[in-house]
Formats: C-alpha cells, structure tokens, sequence
C-alpha cells in the first residue's frame, strides 16, 4: 500500500476541494464534473497528495453501479438492512465504547455544515450487522487514489462496532468509471473485492496496466486504449489464478447488472455527487472537505458511527 504525507494530505485536500465548482456538499442533485484536465492533474500528484473529491456530471446516465460488502462474501446483499436504533450485533461494552465516543465529540459537529443528515434514512450498502462507513469510490477516481491510504486509516481506526465498506460510483462514463464498477462486482462475486481492493488502486495507477488515464503524460487515453474487461480477467486470472472466461462472464450476468443498478440508485439516494464521500449506515454522509480535513475525516467517522449505534 502507498503511504501518503499527512501533512501535505491534510492541506492540500482542503485546498484543492473548492477547485471544484458546483460541488455543494449540501446538494442531493449530481453536479457538474471537474474537466479532465483537473483530473489529470490530480492524477499526477496522487502518489503525495490527498486531492479534491470528483464531482457528479450533471446529467448522471442510467450505468450500472453495485453495493459491496465489507466481508469478502461472494453476492451478499443486504437490501432489507435497517438503520437507526441500536444494532443487535452490538454489545453492552460497545455501546458503553459508543457513548463514551459520542459524548467526547458532542458540540464539536455540526449538522449541515461537517456532516449531512440523509433523510429518509436509506438501507446500509452492505450486509453487515455493525454499524457501516461506506466510502463511496472509484477505482478510477484521482482523488480517490491520493485519498487511499488516508481511507484505509479511518478504517483501522474504527470502534470494534462499525465496519468500511466500498461502494464503487459510474457517474462519470467518459473516464471508463462504469468498468471499473463493474470490476468490483464481479471481484466481489467470485470472492476477491477484498482481496483485489488495493491491487486495483496499483494496476491502474502506479502498474498502469488498467489504466484509461496516460499516466507517463497529460489526460486520457484514447479510448481505443481504454481497458476492456477482458484485460481485467486477465489481471484476475494472473494475480489470482481465476479463470478469466469465466471472469468476463460473471461480469455480464444479471446478479452483477442488478448489483450494479442498486448501487446507482443508492449513490443517488445517498444525496451523493462526489468521491470519495462517506456514508454512515445510511443516516449520515461526509467528506474530507466538510469535516475539515483528514484526521477530522477519521474522528468524524467515529462519532457517526457512534450516534448511528446509540440511535440518535
């Protein structure tokens, strides 16, 4: 895994997050998305920098999306999940652990400003019974890449309650998004989206081996030399002996295409229009910029979750 800078992380993100115009983290309506000028910039500096989420174009097409789960469980989907309320996977110790962490932060969030209350409350991604912080992403979102290792803190700094979870966006077709949903959920069908998580993040941005950004100059590639889902089954089939006809074919069967759908639709419920932004338990959405920065991220994340445990 990449290490990123704290510091530089830290400033820059919040810097770079009002670069984007029209990214109102109020807003539940797709924004204009950043030109891919902006992104390729972002794309240059990931290795040291935390950069400005990418924001929804404001016509988001009907492309498949899929909601993942925080277990590597193949095809587990938990449509019905409730939210609110105490969680009956959470002990008495972690619900003591719980008003501890909400009471320690008590005064220092604000609705509406830090954080956005999801109304109604929408079904969690996943089928974990804890509390779940979702990160809503990209394989092939700059921002996201540079937000990486930062993310993959907030999860190690999770109360033993909650749990990440991924939730891959397709709103932005003209830089190959919805392929790399898809990638997720076949992966996540097969078993491997836990397991290939970080090895996505390598092949399309450091390996540039499924990269559709021209990471050795400026932009895009040209689309003729976008990867297909054929190379992806054959990353699989290289780096974990899958069969890659088999790959490609859970890749178009309908679970995949319906996970894809409810994921579209809960990214749209959700209220959000950029990555990465976090959702917790379906009750709650944030990002680095409006908590104030990464190590606000973190410590946000574990008083939603705790509010989200004890109900409130």
């Amino acid at each position: 895994m990449r290490l990123a800078f704290p510091i530089l992380i830290c400033s820059v993100l919040l810097a770079a997050c009002g670069s984007h115009p029209g990214n109102n983290e109020q807003s539940t309506a797709s924004t204009p998305m950043a030109s891919a000028t902006a992104a390729s910039a972002a794309a240059s500096t990931a290795q040291a920098q935390a950069p400005a989420s990418i924001a929804a174009p404001a016509s988001s097409p009907a492309t498949t999306t899929t909601s993942p789960s925080d277990s590597a469980k193949a095809g587990t989907d938990d449509t019905n999940a409730s939210n609110g309320g105490q969680d009956s996977a959470i002990t008495p110790a972690e619900l003591a652990q719980a008003r501890t962490i909400y009471q320690r932060g008590a005064g220092k969030w604000t609705e509406g400003t830090n954080y956005y209350r999801i109304t109604p409350p929408q079904p969690k991604a996943g089928s974990t019974s804890k509390v779940e912080v979702l990160e809503v992403f990209s394989w092939g979102c700059p921002a996201c890449n540079a937000a990486h290792a930062a993310v993959d803190s907030m999860r190690k700094a999770l109360p033993s309650f909650a749990t990440m979870d991924y939730l891959p966006a397709s709103f932005i077709p003209t830089e190959n998004w919805p392929l790399y949903q898809r990638v997720f959920f076949t992966a996540k069908a097969m078993g491997l989206a836990r397991k290939s998580y970080d090895a996505m993040f390598t092949a399309v941005w450091d390996s540039g081996e499924l990269a559709t950004y021209n990471l050795a100059g400026r932009g895009l590639k040209p689309r003729s030399e976008w990867p297909t889902i054929d190379d992806v089954a054959r990353f699989y089939a290289k780096k974990y002996g899958v069969n890659a006809k088999q790959f490609a074919a859970v890749a178009s069967s309908f679970s995949v295409n319906m996970q894809m759908k409810r994921a579209d639709d809960l990214i749209k419920a959700y209220g959000v229009n950029s990555t990465p932004t976090f959702v917790v338990n379906g009750m709650y959405r944030f990002s680095y910029r409006s908590a104030g920065g990464v190590a606000q991220g973190t410590e946000l994340a574990q008083w939603l979750a705790a509010k989200a445990a004890l109900g409130k």
